[in-house]
């Protein structure tokens, strides 16, 4: 369901509001959703996450990154987001390779 980046952060493809429950149970602290809303039909919208994760007992932050999101603010974000995090994170997209990549710079932003 979700790969292991380091041992603070994991990612995953597309996750839906029933995940959320599994990933607490899981140890998860935080969710952090790369997906712009509307990306693609029958996706559920952050709204949606945000309340399955807050239930679940899980920080919930919208960092999109997409065609009207570039990955540079998004890193940036999410580098000043990092501090107040709870850990382990999961980040997510539609494969979870912008949430690699979003994390990498982040981390690189030093």
């Amino acid at each position: 369901m979700y790969r292991q980046i380091d041992s603070d952060y994991a990612v995953a493809g597309q996750l839906q509001p029933e995940d959320m429950q599994a990933l607490a149970a899981a140890g998860f602290k935080a969710i952090i959703d790369n997906r712009p809303d509307g990306e693609d039909a029958g996706q559920p919208d952050q709204a949606t996450m945000r309340t399955a994760a807050e239930a679940a007992g899980l920080t919930f932050v919208y960092i999109p990154v997409g065609a009207a999101f570039p990955v540079e603010i998004a890193a940036r974000t999410l580098k000043q987001a990092l501090p107040d995090l709870p850990r382990p994170m999961l980040g997510y997209c539609r494969s979870g390779a912008r949430s690699t990549t979003v994390y990498q710079i982040a981390l690189a932003l030093g």
